[in-house]
């Protein structure tokens, strides 16, 4: 199994270039609880915003055609996606999800009720499929220390909800 998991605001938005621009701690816990112990497959760009490295728990993957040096300490490193015999998650950026969803089983979205049109170098989730079917969604929860931070506004409470979509069979 495949899977590819991200957050994502509800114009879309999944980062601003370099970091998400929100915090959200229980999307970062349901991440870890999904991806712990699976291979996670990421960009370099990706790679490069993680504030630990790697994430520990799981086999840490990086795409990229740059060579593995002491930028990589931690990773596997290869041109294309790895050949992986166990379950793994894709986890970014926005070039790697395009490039595989075409090959994703399952996909994890966490959607955050805020939008950012005037964020100023969006980065995009891309579109979900049509052949992939929402199986499971969560109601609306309120985080009570995730915030967004744009513009002098601060967006908190935050609201979220965890949605899952598997591809039809």
């Amino acid at each position: 199994m495949l899977g590819a998991i991200w957050a994502q605001s509800l114009d879309g938005v999944i980062g601003d270039g370099k970091d998400m621009p929100w915090y959200l701690p229980e999307d970062l816990k349901h991440f870890k609880e999904t991806t712990l112990g699976s291979p996670v497959i990421m960009g370099r760009r990706t790679w490069e915003s993680l504030p630990f490295k790697p994430l520990p728990g799981r086999p840490n993957h990086v795409v990229s055609s740059r060579e593995p040096g002491e930028w990589s300490d931690g990773a596997l490193v290869s041109r294309s996606l790895p050949a992986i015999d166990t379950d793994a998650w894709i986890m970014g950026g926005a070039q790697l999800y395009e490039a595989t969803l075409d090959q994703v089983d399952i996909i994890e979205r966490t959607l955050i009720d805020v939008s950012l049109p005037h964020l100023p170098t969006p980065v995009h989730a891309p579109r979900i499929p049509a052949e992939f079917e929402l199986v499971h969604e969560t109601e609306w929860f309120t985080s009570t220390r995730g915030r967004v931070t744009f513009d002098g506004t601060d967006f908190s409470p935050l609201r979220y909800r965890f949605q899952r979509f598997e591809r039809k069979a």
